[in-house]
């Protein structure tokens, strides 16, 4: 936690509720494929499920991804993601490196 971020001081019950809202979103947002995220942002659902881990939910990985997929992982994948292009790979590899560590 950095002492001079002004998230820092930001009520944890509203943090909740906008860490809800944006899951729910990416949720009903099935055409914003994962590669696609991580390309523009360099994050995407499974790493929502990685981070609620970080922070202390005792679940494993595969847990921890159907909480943020709204269904087993195995089961969106097979209904919502597409064959990742080239292209994407390499936008997703290049977004990554501006994470400067933290991901």
């Amino acid at each position: 936690m950095n002492e001079s971020d002004p998230i820092d001081t930001l009520d944890d019950a509203v943090a909740a509720a906008a860490f809800r809202r944006l899951v729910r979103h990416l949720r009903h947002r099935h055409d914003a494929q994962n590669i696609d995220l991580m390309g523009l942002s360099g994050f995407c659902r499974n790493c929502l499920a990685d981070w609620i881990r970080d922070a202390g939910f005792e679940g494993d990985k595969m847990e921890a991804r159907a909480l943020i997929h709204g269904m087993p992982f195995g089961e969106w994948k097979a209904q919502y993601q597409t064959e990742a292009t080239p292209e994407q790979i390499a936008r997703m590899e290049e977004s990554l490196k501006k994470n400067g560590g933290s991901h």
